[in-house]
């Protein structure tokens, strides 16, 4: 039987993660992950957030604490995180870090990883280095016989390995790249988790409600 963070889209947890911040109604979230372009990794259109924060109030990861009206606009509901919703988001994203082959979700996971802590994601993402690391080999070594005579068969014309060529080079690229990346989290002047809320973050914020 499926759990409700089986049940979770990337979407989903985008939305839950903003609530971590502070309550807020869906026109304000809409606003905010367009402003931080969000809508790079996952669809953000107004029909689409009202649909998942309906299904996340219906899973109990969010609940309604209040109905406003600015003005002549139209009553707005603000939500607010369950305890279930919080424990969900850090759950969802622990799962997804180490996995190679959900490319979405694992955009998701590095965008909310913060959310988990500083050690905890230099472990789950020293298994999908690897990972990377076994995947890239692995391809490599195909390569490498297919370029080669083997029993006596013709080496494999150039042109049919070009793309598992690339999917060997994009391996190795994430890979150096996630290695790097490790190295900074390393380092205790790479901010992480929660900080002091910056002017930039509180003028997002601003614009988003208005």
């Amino acid at each position: 039987m499926k759990t409700a963070v089986d049940r979770l889209t990337p979407l989903g947890v985008m939305i839950l993660a903003l609530l971590r911040e502070d309550d807020m109604h869906p026109y304000e979230m809409i606003r905010l992950m367009r402003h931080r372009h969000d809508d790079r990794i996952v669809s953000v259109t107004n029909g689409t957030i009202y649909h998942t924060v309906a299904r996340l109030e219906k899973s109990g990861l969010l609940a309604e604490v209040g109905v406003d009206r600015d003005g002549n606009r139209p009553e707005r509901t603000t939500y607010t995180l369950t305890d279930d919703g919080h424990d969900a988001v850090a759950e969802w994203v622990r799962r997804e870090l180490p996995l190679l082959e959900r490319p979405v979700e694992f955009r998701v996971a590095l965008a909310e990883a913060h959310n988990l802590p500083r050690e905890d994601v230099v472990a789950l993402l020293s298994l999908r280095l690897s990972g990377l690391a076994r995947a890239r080999d692995e391809l490599a070594d195909g390569i490498r016989g297919a370029r080669e005579n083997v029993a006596d068969a013709a080496p494999v014309i150039e042109q049919y390995l070009i793309e598992i060529d690339r999917a060997r080079a994009l391996l190795a690229a994430d890979h150096d790249w996630l290695a790097a990346l490790l190295e900074r989290l390393a380092h205790p002047d790479f901010v992480w988790g929660s900080h002091e809320k910056t002017d930039r973050y509180l003028a997002q914020r601003e614009a988003a409600r208005s």
